[in-house]
């Protein structure tokens, strides 16, 4: 975890409710997002800034409060939409460097948008509509 930038104290990390990109919070207009990896082959999650790789974390701080995930806020539709589409062709580890994993060993190839874009919570109304 080392060169992890710092992430503002008071982030508010949201549910995206799909199983690749878990966790997204705006900060200054952008998109925070980690995406959870094939590990232990690859880190835990990548964390991106509006689709820019920043690191590599294989155990998120425990300030970040992401868990457990049930609890936290969930992204609106339209919140998930731009997510999904900010974060684009971005679901295997190795795609934000141009070289998608595709090894025999990893399951980073099933890894499609349309396999992001698939629900993985119980449905529940976004955190400004309870």
């Amino acid at each position: 975890m080392s060169g992890l930038p710092a992430v503002p104290a008071q982030v508010a990390w949201h549910s995206t409710g799909t199983g690749v990109f878990l966790y997204a919070a705006r900060v200054e207009g952008r998109w925070l997002v980690l995406r959870l990896n094939d590990f232990p082959e690859h880190p835990l999650y990548t964390l991106f800034n509006d689709a820019q790789v920043i690191a590599d974390v294989d155990d998120a701080p425990t300030g970040w409060q992401l868990s457990p995930r049930s609890a936290l806020p969930v992204l609106s539709a339209p919140e998930r939409a731009q997510v999904l589409a900010v974060m684009a062709g971005l679901g295997p580890y190795g795609a934000e460097a141009g070289a998608p994993c595709a090894g025999d060993w990893c399951t980073c190839s099933i890894l499609t948008d349309e396999y992001a874009a698939r629900p993985t919570l119980p449905s529940r109304p976004p955190s400004d509509q309870r």
